[in-house]
């Protein structure tokens, strides 16, 4: 997998590894066409990622040694964040590639190393979405914390964004927040898909449910599709965990199948047999509905975010607010649609290899050699 030129030394940076979602994939995929290497992290929390992140030289912030900071607490450190993220002494490379959605844009390099940044988002507590991040238990302390390092942290990190020399955003969505906040303009780069693991069989029939994946917190909307199905009487399974579990698990009828977490496997199966994935939130990308059009599953969306780059005409609809009605007469869109042929799960299949690893890869490669380039243009 490591092809790149031996003159080369490309290191890595990641905010913190503490679990295996999106981000970390892609980390993972960094970590496969540069490692091993160095990797820098604020902390991490001592488990098994991916056998490419294991075989990094991991170095750590002094917020490893914080109580609680490897844990559930990790997000009450955010004040301590920054200058955690100024301590972290980088070796002298040639490139340093940080995957960040917190601070790890603003570590600290040499003038003759390179960075560039695939970013997730700009810190969504603090630059837009600090109300859905202080619902639940003890959001009111969270909240009177965040509003007041909102600023200051506001500041800090359009300060420090002069410190990466090319950005990479992973949606559309995104790179439209990076200019917002940072006045940078990037370039936009999919997340990889693993589209060899998540494939199209003709031989599986659809069946006439439709399912959740998500992390189940309060910002991924669950709850509506949830009403929704109670108010229909439709079958749903939703597959995840999180704070909401119980709570979800209180409100769905007798229709509604709360899965918990499942393996990749169970994952596959589910994306292959169901009549359609239903994603309500407002993600950055949204790397689940891109899995699910893989399997050749049609995608009912929320119309805000990176879904936008992912679904189209020919593989899902969209629903336009936040409502059960609206949630309820997309499914009767996406039927009327799918008896006409117009979305069907060939196209669903053909629209997710945009973003399979392999057109990851080289988008990479491209965009590490145009900011290594002598000649290159700074204004990324």
């Amino acid at each position: 997998m490591n092809d790149r030129p031996e003159k080369i030394s490309v290191s890595l940076a990641h905010d913190w590894l503490v679990g295996m979602r999106g981000g970390e994939w892609v980390l993972d995929r960094l970590a496969r066409l540069f490692g091993p290497t160095v990797l820098y992290t604020l902390v991490h929390d001592g488990r098994f990622h991916t056998q490419a992140i294991a075989d990094c030289r991991i170095v750590t912030s002094p917020l490893q040694r914080c109580p609680g900071a490897k844990g559930r607490l990790r997000r009450a450190y955010l004040p301590f964040m920054p200058r955690a993220v100024e301590c972290l002494k980088v070796d002298d490379c040639d490139l340093l590639i940080s995957t960040s959605s917190a601070v790890m844009k603003s570590i600290r390099t040499s003038p003759s190393t390179r960075h560039m940044c695939y970013c997730h988002s700009p810190a969504r507590y603090v630059w837009g979405q600090t109300e859905e991040y202080t619902q639940g238990a003890g959001g009111t302390l969270r909240g009177l914390g965040l509003r007041m390092i909102k600023n200051r942290f506001q500041n800090w990190d359009r300060e420090t964004a002069v410190r990466v020399d090319c950005f990479l955003a992973n949606s559309s969505h995104t790179a439209r927040r990076i200019r917002v906040c940072y006045e940078r303009d990037a370039v936009v780069v999919h997340p990889p898909v693993r589209t060899e693991h998540f494939t199209h069989d003709e031989t599986i029939s659809r069946e006439d449910w439709y399912l959740v994946v998500a992390a189940l917190e309060p910002y991924k909307r669950t709850s509506l599709v949830i009403e929704a199905a109670n108010r229909k009487n439709l079958p749903l399974k939703v597959a995840g965990y999180g704070t909401q579990f119980r709570t979800l698990q209180a409100l769905a009828g007798p229709t509604v199948h709360m899965l918990g977490r499942v393996d990749e496997d169970e994952l596959l199966a589910l994306y292959q047999r169901a009549k359609a994935l239903v994603f309500p939130q407002l993600e950055d990308f949204g790397i689940v509905a891109a899995e699910a059009q893989a399997t050749g599953c049609p995608v009912v969306a929320f119309g805000q975010g990176g879904a936008l780059d992912i679904v189209t005409e020919e593989t899902g609809v969209f629903f336009k607010e936040h409502s059960v009605d609206a949630i309820l007469q997309a499914y009767s869109e996406l039927a009327q649609r799918i008896a006409r042929n117009v979305v069907n799960p060939v196209m669903c299949r053909r629209n997710a290899e945009r973003f399979s690893e392999k057109v990851f890869d080289e988008a990479i490669r491209r965009e590490a050699a145009r900011v290594l380039a002598p000649d290159r243009d700074s204004g990324g």
